[in-house]
């Protein structure tokens, strides 16, 4: 499996740009970013909205996937996403990290891993992504 390489700045007016994400490694094995922590991905309590979670996993996974897939013709979108969470953050950077647990013709899924500035698990996702002929 070939790895294209992957932009660590977001695609400007996408969610990504908006929520401030930044992919620091993506592969078709691992991947990570990391989210600083401001009012934009903040709840009206003050913490990282459950969202921003959801939404910097699947970016994580979607980047690292289409790396993999699109060298054969393809591209990756997001199928299910399934986030719990752990540990509230209110300041600081969230950090992400994704783990491949199958990489399949048709689909993917990955288990992500949320940490704060402390090293404390905060939140997890388990993320299916579609591989689908590029349109």
């Amino acid at each position: 499996m070939s790895d294209q390489k992957v932009g660590t700045r977001p695609i400007e007016g996408t969610l990504d740009e908006v929520l401030g994400f930044e992919i620091l490694e993506a592969n078709s094995e691992t991947a990570s970013a990391r989210m600083p922590v401001e009012n934009r991905v903040r709840q009206p309590f003050g913490i990282v909205h459950g969202g921003a979670y959801a939404a910097l996993a699947e970016t994580l996974v979607s980047a690292a996937t289409y790396a993999a897939v699109a060298g054969r013709g393809n591209i990756a979108v997001g199928q299910s996403n399934h986030t719990n969470f752990l540990r509230p953050v209110s300041e600081g950077v969230v950090y992400a990290s994704a783990q491949a647990r199958h990489r399949g013709r048709t689909t993917w899924v990955w288990d992500v891993d949320f940490h704060d500035d402390g090293g404390r698990l905060c939140a997890t996702s388990r993320v299916t992504m579609a591989v689908r002929p590029r349109p």
